[in-house]
C-alpha cells in the first residue's frame, strides 16, 4: 500500500519537506563562483527617486560603468519585451550601452493564456532594438513546485519546434569563454537547484551605489553581474528551502543556480522504482522483525531501522547530493509494524479462544507467549490422565427435560473443569456426562500426577452444592466416580487432514478410563493405579482395595481408594457385631471393621474372595442373635480384609441397618488404611 501510494505521488508533499528539512541541516555554505548580485531594492528607490519601470538609458549608464572592470558576463534579470514607455530614444540608448559592453545576456519570459477551448504559451523576448546587440537572450521563468517552492530549473526548453536556452545556461557559456573555471554542463534539460543559503548569500550590492560610483567597477573584474530586483514591493520572490516564508529574489535564485552549474553541484532525485523497491523491502522487514519478536522490542528495532534510514537519507543528500524520498519506507516498517502486531493479537485471541477449551489460561498464555505450537505437536511423553463421570446419569436424565439436561452439564461441566484448570491440568473432552483430562501436557509439571488427584478431590467437594439442588428437584443422589492413572502415551494434535484435536491416546488412557468405570463397584469415589500411588503415596489419605482384572489387560492391577476427609457418601462407623458370609462350600465368620448403610469391610478371612462375587451375609450380634441377612458383592480385597457392597437392598433392609449403626456403633468412626 505504501508503495502504491508513494509511486502515486501521495506523499510528495511529505518528501518536499523533508527535502527542505535536508538543506536546512545541512546548513548555508559559501559559494566559490564568482557572481555579484546589484539589486534593484528599496535603498535604490530612494536613492534615485524614480518610479518603475526605471529609464531604460539609466541601464545603459550602469552598464558603462560596470563594463570598466571588465566583468565575464552581464546578465539582466528584467524582462524588456514592451518598447520603452519615454520614446524610442530611450530604448537606443540602452541598447547601444548592450552593444558596447559585448557580454549582456537579456531576459524573457514564458507566460501562458488558458481560455476554456485554447492554450496560448508566449515566449515575450527582447525588443528587436535591445536583442539585436545583447550577447544572447534566454528565458528567466522559474517554475515553481505546487506547494509554490522553487526547488528546480530548467536549462533548455522547446518552443514551436525550437529548443531555446535558459537565461543562466547563457551566463554560463559566456563565463567559460571569459576563463571561469566550471564543470561540464549536465546532461539533463533540468536540475535540482543546490542552494547555497539564505537570501543575501551571494555578494549583493545596491543598484544605486554603483551609478553613484561608491562601488569601485574593479570589484565586477572576472564576475558575472546580475542584475535584479529585490524589493518585495516588485512580487519577484519566492519561497525556497533556505527561505521558507517567500523572501527569495528571483535574481539571486539565479546565482544559486549558476553556482550549482559552474561548480558541477546539481542535485539528482532516486528514482521512483528504487524508493517502490525499497519500501517493499521496508514492509517485509517490518513484518519479518514483528512476527519474530515481542512487540516491544520489535518497536525499538523498527524504530532503529527507521532512524537509521532517515540518517542515512540525509548523509546521501550531504555526501553524494541524492535525494532520496524519506517517508516512504520508514512508513512501511512502522505500518509492517503495525498490521503484524493487529494480525498477531487477532490470531492470539483466536488461539486463545481455541485453546481455552482445552488448557487453563496459565497454560494458554504461555503457548501464545511461545509463538509456536511445537509443544503441541505429536510426541510420547509420561502424563497422568483423569476420568470422571456420573454415576447413572442415563437413567437420571430420564427424569429431566433435553433442556434440563444441558443446563444441568454446563453447571457440572464448569464446576469439574475449573477444578482442572486450578490444577494446571488440560481438558481433553467431554464425553457424555464424563470429562477426560490431562496433567504434565504440554508443559512440565513436576507434580503432575498429585495436582490429578487434587482436582478429583476439589471437583467431589465442589458439586456438593449442585447434588443438593439436585436431589431437592429430583429426589436422587448425584455422584460421581473419578479414576486416575500415570504413565505413557502419545500426546498431541491428532486427527484428519479435515480435523485436528488436542488429544492423548494409548494404553495409558484406557486403563484411566476402566479406573473410573469401576468405582461404583467398590463402592468409592476415587480409584488411582499402582503407578500413581508410588507418585503421592504420603500425600493423601489412601486405601488398597487389591488387584482387580481389567478389561483388555492380562495382569492384574492393583489399585488404591482416595478418602475424601471432608466427604462420605456413606457414614461408615465401627460396629461390634459379626457378619457369617455363606459360601456354597463353607460358612466362615468374621469380626467386621466398619458398617454403612451401604456396605462392610470384615477381617480375618482367608484369600480367595474373588472382586465381583456375590454371595449370602447375615450379620449377628455377640450373643449370636441374628440382626439381618442381605446379600454382598465383594468389591476389595487386602490380604485379610474384604469389602462388600451391598446389593437389592429393600427400604426395610436400610432401615435396619441404621438402627444397627445407632445401637451397636461406636462413638467414633473408624478409617481403614
Amino acid at each position: 500500500m505504501v508503495a502504491l501510494v508513494s509511486f502515486g505521488g501521495l506523499l510528495e508533499g511529505v518528501e518536499r519537506w523533508a527535502y527542505n528539512v535536508h538543506f536546512d541541516l545541512r546548513g548555508p555554505m559559501k559559494p566559490k563562483t564568482p557572481i555579484v548580485i546589484v539589486s534593484i531594492d528599496e535603498d535604490s528607490f530612494d536613492e534615485l527617486v524614480l518610479q518603475w519601470p526605471w529609464p531604460r538609458a539609466l541601464h545603459g549608464q550602469f552598464l558603462d560603468i560596470a563594463s570598466r572592470g571588465k566583468p565575464a558576463a552581464i546578465g539582466f534579470d528584467i524582462v524588456f519585451s514592451e518598447p520603452s514607455s519615454t520614446g524610442s530614444q530611450d530604448d537606443r540608448e540602452f541598447a547601444e550601452a548592450v552593444g558596447r559592453a559585448g557580454n549582456v545576456v537579456l531576459g524573457s519570459a514564458f507566460t501562458e493564456v488558458k481560455g476554456p477551448y485554447t492554450f496560448k504559451e508566449n515566449l515575450n523576448p527582447p525588443i528587436a532594438v535591445l536583442r539585436q546587440q545583447a550577447a544572447a537572450y534566454g528565458f528567466v521563468t522559474v517554475i515553481p513546485d505546487e506547494d509554490a517552492f522553487v526547488r528546480s530549473t530548467m536549462l533548455t526548453r522547446v518552443f514551436q519546434s525550437v529548443e531555446l536556452s535558459s537565461f543562466d545556461l547563457h551566463l554560463y557559456r559566456l563565463g567559460v569563454k571569459a576563463g571561469i573555471r566550471a564543470a561540464p554542463l549536465p546532461l539533463t534539460r533540468s536540475i535540482l537547484i543546490n542552494y547555497q543559503g539564505r537570501p543575501h548569500t551571494f555578494l549583493t550590492i545596491p543598484y544605486y551605489q554603483v551609478l553613484q560610483g561608491e562601488v569601485k567597477p574593479d570589484l565586477f573584474a572576472g564576475s558575472i553581474v546580475l542584475i535584479g530586483s529585490t524589493s518585495p514591493v516588485l512580487h519577484d520572490v519566492f519561497p525556497t528551502a533556505f527561505a521558507p516564508r517567500g523572501n527569495m529574489p528571483g535574481v539571486e535564485i539565479h546565482a544559486n543556480i549558476l553556482e550549482t552549474l559552474f561548480q558541477g553541484v546539481p542535485l539528482s532525485r532516486i528514482s521512483a522504482w528504487v524508493v517502490v523497491v525499497l519500501t517493499l523491502i521496508g514492509g517485509g522487514l517490518g513484518v519479518w522483525v514483528t512476527d519474530r519478536m515481542r512487540p516491544l522490542p520489535a518497536l525499538s528495532l523498527i524504530l532503529f531501522l527507521a532512524t537509521v534510514y532517515t540518517v542515512a537519507t540525509f548523509a546521501m543528500f550531504v555526501g553524494a547530493r541524492l535525494w532520496m524520498d524519506v517517508a516512504g519506507v520508514p512508513a512501511a516498517l512502522i505500518l509492517g509494524y503495525g498490521a503484524t502486531v493487529v494480525e498477531n493479537f487477532i490470531r492470539e485471541q483466536r488461539a486463545k479462544q481455541r485453546l481455552s477449551r482445552y488448557f487453563s489460561p496459565a497454560v494458554v498464555a504461555e503457548i501464545v507467549r511461545q509463538k509456536e505450537d511445537a509443544n503441541l505437536a505429536s510426541a510420547r511423553r509420561r502424563m497422568t490422565v483423569l476420568f470422571t463421570d456420573i454415576r447413572g446419569f442415563t437413567s437420571m436424565s430420564e427424569k429431566m427435560t433435553p433442556e434440563d439436561v444441558v443446563t444441568f452439564l454446563r453447571e457440572y461441566f464448569t464446576v469439574v473443569t475449573n477444578a482442572v484448570f486450578q490444577h494446571g491440568g488440560t481438558v481433553d473432552k467431554y464425553i457424555g456426562d464424563g470429562v477426560m483430562a490431562l496433567y504434565n501436557v504440554p508443559f512440565d509439571q513436576p507434580d503432575h500426577a498429585a495436582q490429578a488427584v487434587r482436582t478429583a478431590l476439589e471437583s467431589q467437594e465442589n458439586l456438593k452444592p449442585l447434588a443438593g439442588r439436585f436431589r431437592a428437584k429430583y429426589g436422587t443422589d448425584l455422584s460421581c466416580g473419578v479414576g486416575i492413572h500415570t504413565g505413557d502415551a502419545v500426546v498431541g494434535t491428532i486427527g484428519s487432514e479435515q480435523r485436528l484435536e488436542y488429544t492423548a491416546i494409548g494404553d495409558t488412557i484406557n486403563l484411566g478410563s476402566r479406573l473410573e468405570g469401576i468405582t461404583k463397584d467398590f463402592h468409592v469415589s476415587i480409584i488411582i493405579s499402582e503407578s500413581t500411588y508410588e507418585e503421592v503415596k504420603g500425600q493423601f489419605i489412601t486405601r488398597y482395595l487389591g488387584e482387580v482384572k481389567i478389561k483388555g489387560k492380562e495382569i492384574p492391577v492393583k489399585i488404591y481408594a482416595i478418602a475424601e476427609s471432608s466427604r462420605r457418601q456413606s457414614e461408615r462407623i465401627a460396629v461390634k457385631i459379626t457378619v457369617m458370609i455363606l459360601d456354597a462350600e463353607v460358612t466362615l465368620h468374621a469380626p467386621v471393621i466398619d458398617l454403612s448403610r451401604g456396605g462392610l469391610a470384615a477381617y480375618d478371612l482367608p484369600k480367595g474372595f474373588t472382586v465381583g462375587q456375590v454371595l449370602p451375609l447375615q450379620l449377628e450380634a455377640q450373643d449370636g442373635a441374628l440382626l439381618i441377612g442381605v446379600k454382598g458383592k465383594v468389591v476389595w480385597t487386602s490380604g485379610e480384609k474384604v469389602g462388600f457392597s451391598f446389593v437389592d437392598l429393600t427400604p426395610r433392609d436400610v432401615a435396619t441397618l441404621e438402627r444397627l449403626m445407632a445401637a451397636y456403633g461406636s462413638a467414633n468412626p473408624l478409617q481403614i488404611q
